[in-house]
């Protein structure tokens, strides 16, 4: 099993942009809030981790639906990442076609293009922070189209569905999970 490092490494070799990093961060940090919730007392914290910070590290060189997440499932298996990773992988691309048949799979879903609008959220305001956002202004900008157009609403209210918790919930539980890391996914700390 490859270890942090080894997924760390593989990250920067085929993504070169910051901001492409830091949102490998950001579903990190979530996916290692979900494990334990989600997964169980069981879960290993590491791979859910590890499946939050590779889920898009092929998407910069092979962008095409036609390749992501494919081209990457195909480099993770071949340096020995697990099965039920690189699946959760597949399935967080609904046109896969791969279900989330596994709370693993259905946690990335969920936070995915979540954690990219709540950084969204934070990048507006005067203090570049997740402290203090509340629940209700990033749902108020939820219901904006024309704010973070380019995330998906659809997939964040499927995804909360799938883990069958609310709205709120998950949007509290997301940012909360974000907060420990927000310098180091380019927002500040005001702590």
């Amino acid at each position: 099993m490859p270890t942090r490092v080894d997924a760390w490494e593989l990250l920067c070799e085929y993504t070169k942009g910051d901001s492409l990093r830091r949102h490998a961060l950001a579903v990190e940090a979530a996916m290692r809030a979900c494990a334990p919730r989600y997964g169980g007392p069981d879960a290993d914290v590491d791979e859910w981790g590890m499946t939050g910070l590779l889920h898009d590290f092929d998407y910069e060189m092979f962008p095409d639906a036609d390749q992501h997440p494919f081209k990457g499932a195909n480099i993770m298996c071949g340096r020995g990442y697990p099965d039920h990773m690189i699946r959760a992988i597949m399935g967080h691309a609904t046109y896969t076609g791969v279900p989330r048949d596994t709370p693993m799979a259905r946690a990335l879903f969920a936070t995915d293009e979540l954690c990219g609008f709540l950084v969204a959220c934070a990048l507006v305001r005067p203090t570049r922070s997740l402290d203090n956002l509340e629940v209700s202004s990033v749902k108020k900008k939820l219901k904006d189209k024309a704010f973070a157009r380019s995330v998906n609403r659809d997939d964040i209210h499927q995804g909360v569905a799938e883990l069958t918790v609310t709205l709120d919930e998950h949007i509290r539980f997301v940012i909360d999970a974000l907060k420990p890391t927000q310098e180091n996914i380019g927002l500040q700390s005001l702590s």
